[in-house]
C-alpha cells in the first residue's frame, strides 16, 4: 500500500546580484589590459560573503581607442523576478595618471545612479566597493594604478520601474547588496518552501508573524518579537495567508514596509511591481474618503514613491491639530486587516485574525493596527 509523502520540491535556482558582474567585467577588463587575449570567455570571482567563488561568463572584452579596455557581462539572478535579468554590465578599465594616489580609482558611469543624500556620490555601495577592490588588488601588478568606471547602458530606464527614489537614488540603478549570491525569494518554487516552513511552525504556534522582506525580519526581533514566530513570506502574501487558514493558524501579525503592505488595501495580495501597483491611488482614495483637501489628494496621487506620499502628510502634520498620518495610516491599517481576513475566508474557509504593522524606510513604525497591538503581545519573546 502506498504511503502518502510530503511533494519534492525542486529548489529554485539562486543567481548573484549586481555587483558579481560588475566585478567579473572589470576583472576581465583588467587582465586584458595586461595582455589581450581572443578568448577570454569567463572569470573567477571571489564572492568574499560567502566565503566561495563564482565562476562568471564574459560576453566580449575589446580595447577602446585611448587605450581603455571594455568588457561586458550580463546579469543573471537566478529563478527571480528580477527586472536586471539579463541586462548588460560594462566595466572600463584605464590606466591610472601620476596624479593618481590610490591604487584603483572606481567610479560610476551612465545607469549608475546618484546618492542625492550623499552629495550625488556614484551608488555603489560598500559590499560592491569591497568586492571590486579586493579582487581587482589580485590582478594589479605592483605600483600599477587603474581608474575603474561602471555602466550599465539600460541602468536609467529600469531605475525608473523602481523604487530607488525614495532611497534617494536617481538616474539609475544601485550596485547594493551585502552578498555576492542572489536569493530567488519572488521565484515560485520558492513559495514552496514557504508553504513548508508555515505548516512547520504553525503546528506549534497559534500566533505567527509574516514579514515580507529581510527589512521586517530583522526589525520584529528588534521590537521583541520571538523570532521562531517569524515566516518570510516575500511578495507570495496571498498565497500564505491562505495556507495559515488552511493550516489552522488562529491569528496573524503582517509586518512590512508600507509601500509593500498597501497594496493589500487594494486588494493586491501578489505585492511584486511586476505584478500589480496601485498604492498611490489606495493612499489617494483614503485621504479623500477622510477629507484631505483636493490640492493635497492630488500631490499625492502624482508623487512617484509611497514614501513621498508619507513625507508629503507629514509636512501638514507640522501645522498644530492636524494628524493627517495617524488617520490616513490608521484607515490604510484597519482595511488590510479587513482584506486579508476576508481573502483567508474566501480561499481557505476558515476564519483567520489578521493584524498589520507598517514601517517606513527608516525602519521607524508608522501604525499599528488595533488587531495588531492586540495580538503583538502574544509574540513577543520573554524579556
Amino acid at each position: 500500500m502506498a504511503h502518502a509523502t510530503e511533494p519534492q520540491f525542486r529548489r529554485p535556482r539562486p543567481g548573484y546580484t549586481l555587483p558579481v558582474f560588475a566585478c567579473a567585467a572589470a576583472i576581465a577588463a583588467l587582465r586584458h589590459l595586461h595582455q589581450p587575449v581572443d578568448s577570454l570567455t569567463a572569470v573567477t570571482v571571489d564572492l568574499i560573503e560567502p566565503a566561495e567563488t563564482a565562476e562568471i561568463p564574459v560576453e566580449q572584452v575589446a580595447q577602446l581607442p585611448d587605450g581603455s579596455v571594455l568588457a561586458i557581462t550580463r546579469s543573471d539572478p537566478g529563478d527571480n523576478l528580477d527586472l536586471t535579468r539579463n541586462t548588460p554590465i560594462w566595466a572600463v578599465v584605464a590606466r591610472g595618471d601620476e596624479h593618481q594616489t590610490e591604487p584603483i580609482q572606481l567610479q560610476g558611469g551612465e545607469g549608475i545612479g546618484r546618492q542625492t543624500t550623499a552629495g550625488d556620490k556614484a551608488a555603489i555601495y560598500a559590499y560592491a566597493e569591497r568586492l571590486l577592490r579586493e579582487n581587482l588588488s589580485q590582478v594589479l601588478s605592483p605600483g600599477e594604478t587603474i581608474r575603474v568606471t561602471i555602466i550599465l547602458p539600460e541602468g536609467r530606464a529600469l531605475g525608473q520601474r523602481t523604487s530607488n527614489a525614495a532611497f534617494g537614488v536617481v538616474e539609475g540603478l544601485s550596485l547594493l547588496g551585502t552578498t555576492g549570491i542572489s536569493q530567488p525569494l519572488s521565484a515560485p518554487g520558492q513559495l514552496d518552501i514557504f508553504r513548508s516552513e508555515l505548516r512547520q511552525k504553525a503546528a506549534i504556534y497559534n500566533t505567527l508573524v509574516f514579514c515580507v522582506g529581510e527589512n521586517g525580519l530583522d526589525l520584529a526581533v528588534q521590537l521583541g518579537v520571538e523570532p521562531d514566530r517569524r515566516i518570510k513570506t516575500a511578495n507570495w502574501l496571498g498565497p500564505m495567508l491562505v495556507e495559515a487558514g488552511l493550516q489552522g493558524v488562529s491569528s496573524l501579525v503582517l509586518f512590512g514596509y508600507h509601500g509593500k503592505l498597501i497594496k493589500l488595501a487594494g486588494g493586491i495580495f501578489h505585492t511584486h511591481h511586476h505584478l500589480a501597483d496601485g498604492r498611490q491611488e489606495i493612499l489617494a482614495a483614503h485621504c479623500a474618503s477622510l477629507g484631505l483637501p483636493t490640492a493635497d489628494i492630488q500631490t499625492i496621487l502624482a508623487s512617484k514613491t509611497a514614501e513621498a506620499s508619507l513625507t508629503h502628510l507629514r509636512g501638514l502634520d507640522q501645522t498644530p491639530g492636524q494628524n493627517w498620518v495617524k488617520a490616513v495610516y490608521g484607515a490604510i491599517a484597519g482595511r488590510i486587516d479587513q482584506r486579508a481576513q476576508a481573502y483567508i475566508q474566501a480561499h481557505s474557509e476558515r476564519r483567520v485574525v489578521v493584524g498589520s504593522a507598517l514601517f517606513d524606510r527608516s525602519r521607524q513604525i508608522i501604525i499599528t493596527s488595533e488587531i495588531a497591538a492586540t495580538l503583538l503581545p502574544q509574540v513577543w519573546y520573554a524579556r
